[in-house]
């Protein structure tokens, strides 16, 4: 029995030893440069060697502080697209160090990611986490249209999408059209093509072959005549008609063309004005769609940060707003909106210039824009270090003052010097004044007679005090 227990307790540590052993060499294996790796250092030799692969590549400098903070997602972006099995390949490039290939990729600000796809250059704009960027390089490195062969696989993508573009019917023009603006707007969202016999019954066409696109419950069919180019409507329509905005999704609401429409609330002490602002921007979105969608896109914002930063002033919260985000105007109720007909008149006085526009891209809101921002980071910094905040902007103005002290200082010196060796000179205020005088004379050679006449008529010249002097 005694020989028993310690055969157990021996194969207990040898177990216990083993599973350390193991721990130890993963977490070595983690750490060590092959899975560092991953991830690869691009150069320029990069230019003559991306066509043979897909690459998702971030464009970084050293210095930028965003870059260091997506490094790490880099690397996990690295492993996670390896560890599937996905064809695209990840790199990293100094934008600095390697700064004409980065302008040929039209690199502009740092982080820039891109995934490079044949002679296709595809910039991602979504968040900077690991799931939103695997999402993008498994989207566009895929094909642009991709086909639903069954019912139960269309049900299957509809309830994984919020919004779903597909065409509907056998090889047209409108088909050819339909994968140009896949090729193109494949960055943003999916593309998905099917026969008719795939759709549920619910789904009735007018016409094939027919681009639709399911979202909001319902679906909204493409006509070539109303709706202008397939590439706009797919644009307009690549978003839910009411949802949540913060500031990156007011930049991409902002690339469709349309005037946002916010009601702006506060979700963690919610009013009961707050719901109500929320339910009437949600039924003009629904129940006025064909009126409005064109032109507007609807949702709510939690607080009024974002906004108040935005437009260099205050929105009170809750409140509605609109936003122009092409040329930084926005719109405000006259009045406090009360029911849902005076939120379509504030709307319809929008779009038929009625309602006053505030702000601009003008000369003096650019202005007033640079004064902000700077107001805006000088009170920040102070907000969060006040002791840094007056080394960096006390600093500067302490130097400026003694530099303005020394410079006054110097000038006064400078004439009582001059006044000192004048005296020391022997010369006296009168004197000077008198030696000045006769010297422009002599220079402007109009000396004037100041002697008076003698008996003879003839003029004596009045003598100078040295010669008064000497007689």
């Amino acid at each position: 029995m005694r020989h028993r227990c310690r055969s157990h307790f021996l194969l207990m540590l040898f177990s216990f030893g083993t599973m350390a052993l193991l721990r130890a060499v993963f977490s070595s294996l983690l750490l060590s440069p092959a899975v560092f790796a991953l991830v690869q250092e691009l150069d320029d030799t990069f230019k003559d060697s991306r066509m043979d692969d897909v690459w998702l590549v971030d464009f970084y400098a050293p210095w930028c502080g965003y870059c260091k903070k997506l490094e790490p997602i880099w690397q996990e972006v690295g492993a996670e697209l390896t560890r599937s099995g996905s064809p695209v390949r990840v790199g990293k490039m100094d934008a600095t160090a390697y700064s004409g290939m980065a302008s040929e990729f039209g690199v502009r600000g740092y982080p820039t990611i891109k995934l490079l796809k044949g002679e296709m250059a595809y910039n991602y704009k979504g968040a900077r986490t690991k799931d939103d960027i695997i999402e993008f390089a498994n989207r566009v490195a895929g094909p642009a249209v991709r086909s639903l062969p069954s019912r139960q696989m269309f049900e299957h993508v509809l309830k994984r999408h919020s919004v779903l573009f597909l065409y509907v019917g056998g090889e047209s023009p409108l088909k050819e059209k339909y994968i140009e603006v896949a090729s193109e707007l494949i960055v943003y969202t999916y593309f998905f093509s099917s026969s008719e016999d795939v759709l549920p019954e619910s789904v009735t066409l007018n016409e094939l072959p027919s681009v639709v696109v399911f979202k909001d419950g319902s679906y909204f069919t493409y006509d070539e005549y109303e709706d202008g180019s397939l590439s706009s409507w797919v644009n307009r329509e690549r978003f839910q008609s009411y949802l949540p905005i913060d500031g990156f999704t007011l930049y991409e609401l902002g690339e469709t063309g349309k005037l946002v429409a916010i009601a702006v609330t506060d979700d963690k002490d919610s009013t009961e004005q707050s719901s109500r602002l929320k339910g009437l921007i949600q039924r003009v979105a629904t129940e006025h769609r064909d009126q409005f969608s064109r032109d507007f896109q609807f949702g709510h914002m939690d607080g009024n940060d974002y906004i108040n930063s935005l437009i260099m002033g205050e929105v009170s919260v809750p409140s509605i707003i609109i936003l122009n985000t092409s040329n930084e105007q926005y719109f405000l109720p006259a009045e406090p909106v009360e029911d849902l007909q005076h939120l379509l008149q504030f709307f319809s006085s929008v779009l038929d210039g009625s309602a006053p526009a505030y702000g601009g891209d003008g000369f003096f809101q650019r202005i007033k824009r640079v004064a902000y921002d700077a107001r805006s980071t000088i009170m920040s910094v102070f907000r969060s270090s006040p002791l840094l905040g007056c080394f960096l902007f006390g600093l500067p103005l302490g130097v400026i003052s003694l530099m303005c002290y020394g410079i006054c200082t110097a000038e006064s010196d400078d004439t009582a010097d001059d006044a000192e060796l004048m005296k020391r000179d022997g010369f006296t205020d009168e004197e000077e004044e008198e030696a000045e005088e006769e010297e422009q004379r002599r220079l402007t050679g109009t000396t004037e007679d100041t002697g008076d006449e003698d008996e003879d008529g003839e003029k004596t010249k009045q003598k100078s005090p040295s010669d008064k002097k000497a007689d």
